[in-house]
C-alpha cells in the first residue's frame, strides 16, 4: 500500500526571515555570520531576502552557528518539550529590548541579573 503524503513547498523567504531573525538576536552582522560560514556578506544577504538557497553543507553549518536547528530555518519549527520551548520563548522576549541598549546600560542590567540569580539561590 502506498503511503500517501503532504508535501509543503520550501518558502525561501520565510527561510531567510528565520534567519535574520536570529542572527539579529545573536547580535551578528550579516559580515560576522559570512566570515563564520566562508561566503561573502552579500550571499548572506541573497539567502536572507529568498534571492538564493543554500547547500547542506552550509545548512548544517548555519544551524550550529545560529544556536537553532535545520528544521526551523527550513520550516519554523522548534523542537523540544513544551517547557523548552516556552523558556527559549521568554529569553527572547527578555533579550528583544535590550538590543537599543549601549554598553554602559547592559552591563547594569547584568548586574541586576545577577543580583536576581543570587536572591533565588538563597530561597
Amino acid at each position: 500500500m502506498k503511503r500517501e503524503f503532504e508535501l509543503k513547498d520550501l518558502d525561501q523567504i520565510e527561510m531567510g526571515r528565520r534567519i535574520r531573525r536570529q542572527r539579529e538576536f545573536l547580535d551578528y552582522t550579516r559580515e560576522d555570520l559570512a566570515g563564520y560560514l566562508g561566503v561573502s556578506s552579500k550571499f548572506i544577504a541573497d539567502i536572507e531576502y529568498g534571492e538564493k538557497g543554500i547547500s547542506i553543507r552550509k545548512l548544517y553549518m548555519l544551524a550550529q552557528i545560529l544556536e537553532v536547528s535545520a528544521d526551523y530555518i527550513l520550516a519554523g519549527q522548534r523542537y523540544g518539550n513544551i517547557a523548552d520551548v516556552e523558556k527559549d520563548r521568554l529569553k527572547e522576549e527578555i533579550l528583544e529590548p535590550l538590543k537599543i541598549c549601549n554598553t554602559q546600560q547592559l552591563k547594569c542590567m547584568e548586574q541586576i541579573a545577577k543580583f536576581y540569580v543570587e536572591a533565588i539561590k538563597q530561597r
